[in-house]
């Protein structure tokens, strides 16, 4: 495809795979991140160190990967009170959700990369929300997702498509897209230059990359990767 696409590219696993799914399928690729003062912010660090590891093991990639935008959205950070954005322990609040959901992100985000991919001449807005393995997060919900689109187009008269490739996929599936996609060079970049965990522990490595091992996010990845190497061997 020769159009172009906006990746929103946190230095997740989740982004990381939406990425070279992106670069699979458009013909011109840029990323764009966003620091909003998270708790967790080594993951931004990451998303170079990924990038170029990408363009080095697939060259054909590397012809479609164009810039990368880091965007500072520290008002998210100061009106938010949560645990991914203040010392906190994480824990579950009354109405439910975990005190890691930071209200309005993922809202805030996609207004800010449809105003980039105007600007960009990108029609392509791709993202990692997931309504399958989640936490419940409101915005991570197909309807909410399509919900903004819609009115990113009303609001920008314009035509994007958003695209979350891994809203039905649990965590297995999620790493079985990345082998497809790249093989074990992909999935070794993932499991080494992304980060998912939310005390932003970077210290040891585990078969499914670095992190605390005990956060929410550390433990839905480890699930992921233990199921996807257990259905693998079978």
């Amino acid at each position: 495809m020769s159009e172009g696409a906006l990746v929103l590219f946190s230095g997740g696993q989740d982004s990381a795979t939406c990425l070279a799914w992106a670069l699979a399928r458009f013909g011109r690729v840029e990323t764009v991140g966003f620091d909003y003062g998270q708790r967790h912010r080594v993951e931004l660090a990451c998303r170079d160190a990924f990038r170029a590891r990408l363009a080095a093991a697939f060259p054909a990639w590397a012809a479609r990967l164009g810039e990368d935008h880091l965007l500072r959205l520290d008002a998210l950070g100061a009106i938010s009170d949560t645990a991914l954005t203040r010392e906190a322990e994480i824990a579950l609040r009354a109405d439910g959700l975990p005190n890691t959901f930071v209200p309005g992100r993922n809202l805030i985000f996609l207004a800010f990369a449809a105003a980039l991919a105007h600007r960009r001449g990108l029609r392509h807005l791709v993202g990692g929300m997931c309504e399958t393995d989640y936490s419940g997060y409101p915005d991570c919900r197909d309807d909410t997702l399509k919900a903004m689109q819609v009115a990113l187009n009303l609001g920008m008269a314009s035509r994007f498509v958003l695209h979350t490739p891994l809203m039905w996929r649990d965590k297995a599936a999620t790493w079985a897209l990345a082998e497809r996609l790249g093989g074990a060079a992909l999935v070794e970049a993932i499991a080494e230059d992304t980060h998912s965990c939310y005390l932003g522990e970077r210290g040891r490595r585990h078969p499914w990359g670095h992190g605390c091992g005990t956060c929410p996010a550390c433990a839905l990845r480890r699930r992921g990767w233990e199921a996807w190497q257990g259905g693998a061997s079978e």
